[in-house]
């Protein structure tokens, strides 16, 4: 009894000391990684949100780019972080779920070393092409292809990318090979495409919506299986005669793992009053970007089924770095 009356009032103030700790949070700004280079979709997509939460909760938040190895570097470094909430990533289907199959050596574990906060939203990809390509619609491009097999090529963000391997897939339910150009990002990407030094691209729609209004860049097929609202003249590719190479990509907020549950629970509930504003949803469904949000489970259950998706497309993809 008396190791009781000593050890429960030990017990009970260290979970005061916990709770009061998780209720004061945050205490300082709180850094938000984007494993890509500034400009593309998902750091367009990561300082919409922060923004938005930030205007709710009038805590500060910090966005840090650390691209390099498909999104490995950004995503392990916050993997190796404190796990205290003040270091959070915005990850996507690439480096959560596609890496692991795709590199021989993955510095991190996605479903260990991380904990999921939400998901954010799911945005398909669209086959561009110049404005000033010749090709007009999706058949063009596969005509030019199967006249010269290997000759056309086509850009992506990187090997193993969401747009990589809808390539892949698009190719094979085409019948048709291109070549593929890999960049270290969409910066340099889009330039590239749009000045017509590569003929064709797979990019998220939140990477290529400004381009596209603008007039630079001729959208030929969406990759989701219906047409989108901001872009209904153009075909999905089933539409268009190539079914069976529907891909999207999304994005959610993430912590690494052991983040005390509180913590990782207020910071859903944040973002999901984020993704409720209007003037938020209606930005990124401008972008081509449909609002997901969700518990931290469901986001959880998510990884878990994609990457057992993306791996059977891996394998018959053939791809892999070393």
């Amino acid at each position: 009894m008396g190791f009781l009356s000593r050890t429960l009032p030990a017990v009970m103030a260290a979970a005061f000391c916990l709770a009061a700790q998780a209720q004061a949070y945050p205490t300082k700004p709180i850094r938000v990684f984007v494993p890509f280079p500034p400009g593309g979709g998902t750091d367009n997509i990561a300082r919409e949100v922060t923004q938005a939460m930030a205007a709710n909760t009038k805590w500060t938040f910090v966005i840090e780019n650390r691209p390099g190895a498909g999104g490995n570097l950004g995503v392990d470094a916050v993997a190796k972080s404190p796990a205290d909430g003040y270091t959070l990533v915005i990850g996507q289907s690439s480096n959560l779920t596609i890496n692991p199959w795709l590199y021989a050596r993955m510095p991190y574990d996605p479903q260990k070393d991380l904990v999921p906060i939400g998901l954010i939203g799911e945005a398909p990809l669209v086959l561009v092409t110049s404005a000033a390509s010749p090709y007009k619609t999706v058949a063009d491009a596969v005509a030019a292809a199967k006249a010269k097999p290997g000759a056309i090529n086509y850009a992506s963000a990187g090997n193993g990318t969401v747009a990589h391997l809808a390539a892949e897939r698009f190719q094979k339910a085409a019948g048709v090979k291109y070549q593929h150009v890999p960049y270290k990002g969409v910066a340099q990407a889009l330039t590239d495409v749009v000045g017509g030094t590569v003929e064709l691209y797979f990019a998220t729609t939140p990477t290529l919506m400004g381009q596209i209004k603008q007039g630079k860049l001729r959208p030929l097929a969406v990759t989701a299986a219906q047409r989108l609202p901001d872009l209904p003249q153009v075909p999905t590719l089933a539409e268009a005669g190539y079914k069976g190479a529907e891909s999207s990509t999304w994005f959610g907020l993430l912590a690494p793992a052991g983040t005390p549950a509180d913590i990782v629970a207020r910071l859903n509930s944040e973002l999901a009053k984020a993704l409720q504003q209007p003037a938020l949803v209606k930005k990124l469904e401008a972008e081509g970007t449909r609002v997901l949000g969700g518990s931290a489970q469901q986001f959880a259950t998510t990884i878990k089924d994609d990457t057992a998706r993306w791996g059977r497309v891996v394998k018959e993809s053939g791809a892999r770095i070393e």
